[in-house]
């Protein structure tokens, strides 16, 4: 079994994590991508998906709603009842979300206002199909966005597996892209060929996609720019090493970017934490690609309770996992993280593939302005205002009138007092 330590930081020496999403370089590249697809339309997204390898040569562009309903159906029974089940439960929870946020009519000085809730007409769900085909984000974007209401869902998915061809299927979505990185998000935001111009472009990706999304933010809703994924486990004395160092792994083995993260306030947990992680690597299929990700991870040694929660706070990860004894009396003090999984049995595996919670969250320290996908990504809270007569009326009018006097804005004044009747 080969040793295995992991980088040392003191408390002190840890720094916000700040976005790792793109760097300029990428971000040049994929605006001139962005840019051909926009003005180009569908000849220039099949090129550029031909050219980076989404497509060979004549390859289809697009699957149908009919096309997509026939790979479910070809799909072994039991992979269908699996992602049938996932889907149920990312669409249980985002219904109770759902439920959550109403219109409303309230009483304002002679007469009415509120806001209705509606979502956005189309949305685009990008599924990542690089290393392997990713069918759990497709339900996680695709079902959330039909639970919000949103009438015309499109999915894109480069070099789709017959089982994202499925997820879609089982998803509902209307049209699938086989392409991904800019290309794809340039398509679904400006629309070619069969994909139409979407409200709102949703999704985890590389730093291309992610480029890509800062770039058409100008024109179309996006969710987050996400960056490589993040796992921090706050452990104590209870903690069970060999479950720690599972978690650690499970999110290692995303990508040699991704960020494992270990605070503890147990000195002893940690060598026994790195002699499982050894032991685990020994025989991982993904081991190579998590040994690159654990190199750039580090572990922390808290002096105290309050030290490892002010750690976690300044770090606000993406995901941030209790390994510890009553987990409820830490959470209160636990301000910033994507998504929270409260004790050694919450594994963060399960949030990722459907419990429920949405898995696609803010990353690069963003959780703290920023919450994960949800129906409230695809919602729009639209105010309005109905005013009858009364002297309520001109009460506020003749203040609006004053208030708008106070700017220099004297048209404004006038419309306000040509509601008064006096």
């Amino acid at each position: 079994m080969t040793s295995l330590r992991l980088r040392r930081l003191r408390s002190d020496d840890v720094r916000p994590l700040g976005s790792r999403a793109s760097d300029e370089t990428t971000l040049a590249q994929a605006a001139e991508i962005v840019r051909d697809v926009q003005q180009g339309g569908e000849p220039a997204l099949r090129a550029h998906a031909e050219r980076l390898g989404d497509l060979r040569s004549g390859e289809r562009l697009t699957y149908t709603a009919g096309d997509l309903a026939a790979a479910l159906d070809a799909v072994p029974g039991a992979t269908r009842a699996l992602l049938e089940r996932t889907a149920d439960r990312i669409r249980t929870f985002a219904e109770a979300q759902r439920r959550c946020l109403s219109d409303l009519t309230v009483p304002v000085p002679g007469g009415l206002a509120g806001h209705t809730v509606a979502p956005v007409e189309t949305a685009g769900c990008y599924a990542p199909g690089g290393r392997y085909p990713l069918p759990s984000s497709v339900l996680m974007t695709a079902v959330t966005a039909r639970v919000a209401g949103v009438p015309q869902v499109i999915v894109a998915s480069p070099r789709p597996a017959p089982v994202t061809l499925a997820a879609a299927a089982v998803a509902r979505a209307d049209l699938l892209l086989a392409a991904g990185g800019a290309q794809a998000i340039a398509a679904l935001a400006y629309g070619a060929g069969p994909v139409p111009a979407c409200d709102i472009v949703v999704g985890p990706g590389n730093r291309w996609v992610t480029a890509a999304k800062q770039i058409v933010a100008r024109t179309v809703g996006t969710d987050m720019l996400a960056g490589p994924s993040e796992l921090l486990v706050l452990a104590d004395a209870s903690a069970d090493p060999a479950l720690v160092a599972a978690d650690l792994l499970a999110q290692a083995e995303h990508d040699p970017d991704a960020l494992p993260v270990l605070v503890t306030t147990a000195d002893v947990l940690i060598p026994a934490i790195e002699d499982e992680l050894a032991r685990q690597l020994a025989d991982l299929p993904t081991a190579d690609i998590a040994r690159a990700a654990l190199a750039h991870g580090f572990v922390v040694l808290a002096a105290d309770r309050e030290e490892a929660v002010a750690v976690c706070n300044r770090l606000a990860p993406e995901h941030l996992a209790l390994h510890v004894k009553n987990p409820a009396t830490w959470k209160p003090a636990l301000r910033h993280y994507g998504a929270l999984f409260e004790g050694a049995r919450s594994a963060e595996v399960l949030g990722d593939y459907g419990i429920g919670p949405n898995h696609v969250l803010p990353t690069g320290g963003t959780a703290r302005f920023r919450g994960g996908l949800s129906v409230l990504t695809f919602l729009r809270v639209r105010t309005w205002l109905r005013i009858g007569d009364g002297p309520d009326v001109e009460a506020v009018a003749r203040d609006a009138a004053d208030l708008a006097r106070l700017e220099g804005l004297e048209a404004h004044a006038r419309s306000a007092e040509r509601r008064c009747t006096s």
